[in-house]
């Protein structure tokens, strides 16, 4: 049963899955921080025209900020598939909350100097400075633990929560959106919509954050993800001491 809100929705949030990166057929998890296929490009440009012409005015008017992932793939995808979002002078921002669960190569990202020079449209200002570490204390919060990716995964709703724009797009990994965010499957360059409010908590409890997803993207707003559910945390290894 879905629990009461304390507040009404305060965000519409578009989240986007990469597109195909070289590191996936076959899968190799060796490669480092992929970057998109050809048919990752091919994918983007086809999320793009569907974008611009399918979105509902009221949330393609009203995104003010993309959020994106520091990771190659997902940068790549958000540069190609929010283009026309770059051109109407809607702000590009890297947040490390948003990187993919893993610590294997393909989800380690690359060090921010070396991402600005490959992508100047981005601005990675407010990129945690631990990124990419993920194994180190320091890099507790982006552990591969259940524990980790659940704390994460309220911390960017809580971020996103606290912030004045009325609509966000977000681009980030299909197993941290599945995981720990949304509970719902992504395929390669699909997207969901969701309404943010924060859930009603006994006094002194620290808040949380749920998302209700329209009905409009209950397969992906492309029609590529499966409609099935899935519980947050799933499948997620839990933390060794």
């Amino acid at each position: 049963m879905r629990k009461p809100c304390t507040t009404p929705p305060k965000a519409r949030l578009s989240h986007l899955s990469p597109a195909a990166s070289t590191n996936a057929s076959p899968p190799d998890h060796s490669i480092h921080d992929p970057v998109l296929s050809t048919l990752g490009e091919e994918q983007c440009a086809s999320l793009s025209t569907h974008l611009q012409a399918n979105l509902p005015a009221d949330l393609r008017d009203n995104i003010q900020l993309i959020l994106v992932s520091p990771m190659r793939r997902t940068i790549d995808t958000a540069l190609r598939s929010l283009g026309w979002l770059l051109d109407k002078g809607v702000p590009i921002q890297a947040h490390a909350g948003w990187q993919e669960n893993s610590d294997k190569p393909c989800d380690i990202g690359t060090p921010v100097p070396e991402l600005e020079q490959l992508f100047p449209q981005v601005d990675f200002s407010h990129v945690d400075p631990v990124f990419p570490d993920k194994t180190s204390e320091a890099g507790a919060l982006y552990k591969y633990n259940r524990k980790a990716i659940l704390a994460r995964a309220q911390s960017v709703l809580a971020d996103l929560s606290s912030r004045p724009e009325k609509a966000i797009a977000v681009v980030s990994h299909s197993a941290f959106l599945r995981q720990g965010v949304t509970g719902y499957w992504y395929f390669n360059a699909d997207y969901r919509i969701f309404d943010l409010a924060e859930v009603k908590q006994e006094e002194g409890q620290d808040p949380k954050y749920e998302l209700k997803q329209w009905e409009l993207t209950k397969a992906g707003g492309m029609g590529l993800s499966w409609e099935d559910a899935v519980e947050v945390g799933t499948y997620l290894p839990e933390e060794t001491v």
